[in-house]
């Protein structure tokens, strides 16, 4: 599932997303292991969103984004979208 606000200019694929939680969160695996294994530079972007659900959300709304998409996209609003698919993962195990 493609993210579906216009003003992301990463059109990030949740569905991938999803799988580096399930990584990261469901099977246990470190964030650096993760970012050791990846294969392309998308790749660890999505990777660093997963990585920042270890954040407290009101640390979240202080940070002071510098990616190619901090003045079009909010990382509260992918955060929020993965959290609730890592609920609904979690749910179904």
């Amino acid at each position: 599932m493609a993210c579906h606000n216009p003003r992301c200019l990463g059109n990030y694929d949740f569905d991938k997303i999803a799988f580096f939680a399930r990584k990261r969160f469901i099977e246990g695996c470190q964030t650096v292991m993760l970012l050791d294994q990846a294969q392309s530079q998308r790749e660890k972007e999505e990777i660093a969103l997963v990585s920042m659900l270890d954040i407290a959300d009101d640390q979240v709304y202080d940070l002071q984004l510098s990616c190619r998409h901090d003045e079009r996209c909010k990382v509260t609003t992918c955060r929020s979208k993965l959290k609730k698919m890592i609920a609904a993962e979690l749910a179904v195990h």
